[in-house]
């Protein structure tokens, strides 16, 4: 009877930490951290949490575009307070065009990233290498968001808001693996005029292509594998910055070419 008990309140929490999060989006409004139903390190829980409001989006026509991996850089860890890779869903709306105006009015506390993205051209399952199943690449930026005030998040936190996704923005330069190590990509962003980030591929998991390798493998595990055609955003190669309405962000990787939003 006990474990019983125990199934029906992590149910319960995972419907009022959902509730929270969803009233959030709806109203534009900051809410409180979800840690207070879900525990801050439950990583089963808050995925849970965040499956559910995946689902409630695609049953209302939502199109998974693919996955974006967070908290892979040690200076957004560090900034967040954070130890440990995550991943979230990226849905096509959340697109916006190379050099297009940024929705603010669709975000809550937007930052940004530079990040390098995969374009899958197989579906990542079991025998197939993470490697051979990279179609191209591309320069992105990930401007993320958090629905819980403050940013004052936990893992937990993160996990169950979707990774604390919000838009993102594809590079038009599409490069091939053969072209270009993802290790050895360097990366500089500037806020209008002003430089505001910097690192490389290694900041990122220590390589891209591993922050990959580790998602395939954890998405296969929860038996929804990452398929062809679908976007992975590979984490931040440097640290993140608030990005004010109105202003332009633009970042140049290496090998990839620039990508920018306004």
């Amino acid at each position: 009877m006990a474990g019983l008990w125990c199934i029906v309140d992590t149910m319960t929490a995972v419907r009022e930490a959902a509730g929270r999060l969803r009233e959030a989006t709806a109203t534009g409004t900051p809410c409180a951290p979800v840690r207070d139903l879900i525990d801050r390190d439950d990583v089963v829980t808050a995925y849970a949490v965040q499956r559910l409001l995946t689902e409630e989006r695609v049953a209302a026509g939502g199109v998974v575009a693919g996955r974006k991996i967070g908290l892979t850089s040690p200076a957004v860890q560090q900034q967040l307070g954070v130890d440990r890779p995550d991943f979230g869903v990226l849905f096509a709306d959340m697109e916006i065009p190379d050099g297009g105006p940024v929705p603010h009015e669709r975000l809550l506390q937007p930052r940004v990233e530079a990040e390098v993205a995969f374009v899958l051209g197989q579906d990542v399952v079991a025998g197939v290498h993470v490697r051979d199943a990279v179609e191209y690449m591309v320069a992105a930026l990930e401007i993320v968001d958090s629905r819980i005030a403050g940013w004052d998040i936990s893992f937990g936190d993160t996990v169950a808001d979707n990774a604390s996704s919000g838009l993102f923005v594809l590079g038009r330069t599409r490069v091939p693996l053969s072209a270009v190590e993802p290790i050895d990509v360097r990366m500089t962003m500037w806020l209008d005029d002003d430089v505001v980030s910097e690192g490389t591929g290694a900041a990122c998991l220590g390589d891209p292509l591993a922050a990959l390798a580790w998602l395939a493998e954890t998405a296969r595990d929860l038996g929804d594998p990452l398929r062809a055609g679908q976007v992975v955003l590979s984490g931040a190669l440097g640290p993140m910055v608030a990005l004010p309405p109105g202003a332009k962000v633009r970042t140049s990787l290496t090998g990839l070419g620039d990508v920018s939003c306004c």
